[in-house]
């Protein structure tokens, strides 16, 4: 296996391990605990997982080609907590997964040594 192709399956398990500790503890909470908010000012766990969500959707679509935030994404609105019910949330969650996964899954050893434009950067 070429270097770039160890990468590439390397980064794809390290994220699925990561997805995989963030759903384990995710099982573990009763609704009312995902939706609490630990202090004043604070994101409850459901406003984490929204956001992370979104931020997955918008960073790894067309990566390659376009530059950070994507024009439909509404950041604000991610910090609203609008759930009523864990499988919409989990349908959130899987969309934000799905999308990374993807572009990783799209990718050729040639693309890992491409360089990529991440905030005018």
């Amino acid at each position: 296996m070429s270097t770039a192709a160890d990468f590439l399956a390397s980064s794809l398990a390290m994220f699925q391990r990561q997805e995989r500790r963030a759903d384990r503890a995710i099982a573990q909470l009763e609704d009312s605990q995902l939706h609490a908010t630990p202090f004043e000012d604070g994101n409850s766990i459901v406003i984490l997982m929204k956001h992370l969500a979104g931020n997955m959707r918008s960073r790894w679509t067309d990566f390659l080609t376009t530059d950070g935030e994507k024009p439909d994404r509404g950041r604000d609105g991610e910090f609203v907590d609008d759930f009523t019910s864990r499988e919409q949330l989990d349908a959130v969650w899987t969309s934000g997964w799905d999308t990374l996964y993807g572009a990783i899954g799209s990718l050729t050893e040639a693309d890992v040594l491409k360089s990529i434009t991440i905030r005018g950067q």
